[in-house]
């Protein structure tokens, strides 16, 4: 079956400075000062945005420990509540991604969370039989084109959504990441933040035109760039000089999300699962 056009529009909610690596193995109580409580101030301004449209969330675990309201609050609203990993940092071997599973597994289990995004949508095909194990029935961890979907034992992996400029891929092995190989390949990761800080009116016309092909995009923001915390983008400002890709991070995307939510009808990835 194949299921009717919708934005999966996702939030990828992580602290301000979790693009940036020099933050990933600082104690979390550093961690928990930097972040400054603006992540819980947040949340409340992005649910109004939302209004009526139901979108799913990928919680950072650690997050959670600091604000336990978050994942209520969001749920309350009637989005979907994911897992974006415990520590917002690069998980590339089974065992730390099952220990970065294990230290949530409590919110995990009291919310139902059947979502997993990795961090930097990043992965490796070793994750999805620990999903499995985690009761896990889906994972948005890898970029493809709109419209995949695949099976991977008993866990559906939902790509984050690329424009084939050349041909269409017919491999989807993780990890499959934003990187040279993807982009030189003929593939524009759209879904991506970071493209629409760049390319905001290309990355719209792109949602149209797989809208009017019948595929459900899936594209991600951060919170970071709906609400711009106290201080941002000035107090990540040496991250940027050190590494200016970081740039379109720093973007107040708030326009342009609240044109997508205005011109497009949303659905969590649950709700998209259904259909499948």
């Amino acid at each position: 079956m194949t299921p009717s056009p919708h934005l999966l529009l996702t939030i990828d909610y992580e602290s301000w400075f979790a693009p940036s690596r020099r933050y990933d193995f600082l104690p979390p109580e550093t961690r928990y000062e930097l972040d400054g409580e603006r992540s819980r101030h947040a949340v409340d301004p992005i649910l109004e945005v939302f209004g009526e449209s139901k979108v799913t969330f990928y919680l950072v675990g650690e997050m959670v420990e600091w604000y336990p309201e978050l994942p209520e609050k969001i749920s309350n609203a009637g989005h979907e509540v994911g897992f974006h990993c415990h520590i917002h940092r690069r998980l590339d071997n089974a065992k730390e991604i099952e220990k970065d599973l294990i230290a949530s597994a409590g919110w995990i289990q009291k919310f139902n969370v059947r979502g997993y995004r990795a961090p930097m949508i990043n992965t490796v095909e070793e994750v999805y039989p620990l999903l499995a194990k985690h009761n896990f029935n889906y994972s948005s961890s890898q970029y493809a084109p709109a419209g995949i979907t695949v099976k991977k034992g008993d866990v559906w992996e939902i790509p984050v959504s690329t424009l084939p400029l050349l041909k269409m891929p017919t491999e989807f092995h993780a990890p499959r990441y934003m990187n040279i190989k993807l982009v030189s390949g003929g593939e524009f990761p759209y879904g991506s933040s970071f493209m629409s800080g760049l390319f905001r009116k290309t990355v719209y016309r792109i949602i149209e035109s797989e809208f009017k092909a019948g595929r459900s995009p899936v594209i991600f923001l951060h919170p970071y760039e709906i609400v711009t915390p106290k201080g941002y983008p000035q107090n990540f400002i040496v991250d940027m000089l050190h590494h200016p890709l970081l740039f379109p991070f720093t973007f107040n995307k708030s326009k342009f999300l609240k044109d997508l939510l205005k011109n497009f009808p949303t659905s969590t990835m649950q709700d998209y699962i259904k259909e499948l």
